[in-house]
């Protein structure tokens, strides 16, 4: 399967290199799309630097609109039938990350994939849901019905995406990539959530959980519809065995009379 990788960056210039160069190096036969969220500093030059290396494309947007927009941008550009959505704040990447991402997407054992760093400590007091912030693989047939409402979202997109998967019932599978380093582990720069006001990233995303509240109930209904019926099957399956086994007691019972 054709597969596109695609990259969002802003103010990245530290590590976006590495990065795209890993993905370039380790996946020859993809598509390498570096979509530029109005980044300030020198990302546009250290991409030009190793566009004399290796072949991708970049896409500078005219300013900073925010991940989930990069996002959607990125997504309706790729050729592939695979997407597989690579962080550009990360180090460590090797080879196995890719494949972790994309074979249970080949093999169809999965829908969706999300990978997260390793040694990745969640503050579940701050925000309970950021443990979902990681590389994300998809078939570009199912995100295209969502596009327009990751375009508008903002923050908290990895949610939302999820979430989607989940309530309509899609294969989701979570892997860590061993290795794979998120940059703010080693200094304090913050991840890239979309917008250049980190201090808004709690407000957003309580209001990206609000807006679609109505995925979060069906999840929360399928769940439950899923647990009953588990339990339906089960008390069905228990009176079967009894039955079965009060069955044969009385014809042994009946045996022991006629004898």
């Amino acid at each position: 399967m054709n597969t596109s990788i695609i990259i969002c960056t802003y103010n990245e210039e530290e590590t976006i290199f590495k990065v795209v160069a890993a993905c370039c190096k380790h996946n020859p036969e993809a598509e390498i799309i570096v979509v530029d969220d109005g980044s300030t500093d020198d990302t546009r030059a250290a991409l030009e630097t190793l566009s004399m290396h290796y072949e991708f494309e970049y896409l500078k947007l005219p300013e900073n609109r925010g991940k989930s927009y990069a996002m959607a941008f990125g997504a309706e550009y790729a050729t592939g039938e695979v997407i597989l959505f690579f962080n550009a704040d990360v180090s460590g990447i090797r080879k196995e990350h890719f494949a972790a991402m994309l074979e249970p997407i080949y093999n169809e054992q999965a829908d969706f994939v999300m990978g997260a760093p390793s040694g990745v400590t969640i503050d579940f007091k701050s925000n309970p849901y950021k443990s979902v912030i990681g590389q994300k693989a998809m078939l570009k047939e199912d995100l295209m019905p969502i596009l327009n409402d990751i375009r508008e979202i903002r923050f908290s997109v990895e949610n939302f995406i999820l979430l989607h998967y989940q309530t309509n019932g899609k294969r989701v599978h979570f892997t860590v990539l061993d290795g794979l380093l998120l940059v703010q582990q080693n200094n304090a720069k913050a991840p890239y959530l979309g917008l250049n006001n980190d201090d808004s990233e709690g407000l957003e995303v309580a209001n990206a959980l609000l807006t679609n509240i109505d995925l979060i109930t069906k999840r929360v209904q399928n769940n439950i519809q899923l647990t009953q019926n588990y339990t339906k099957s089960t008390i069905t399956s228990v009176q079967f065995e009894l039955n079965k086994r009060m069955k044969a007691l009385k014809e042994r019972i009946n045996e022991m009379e006629l004898a």
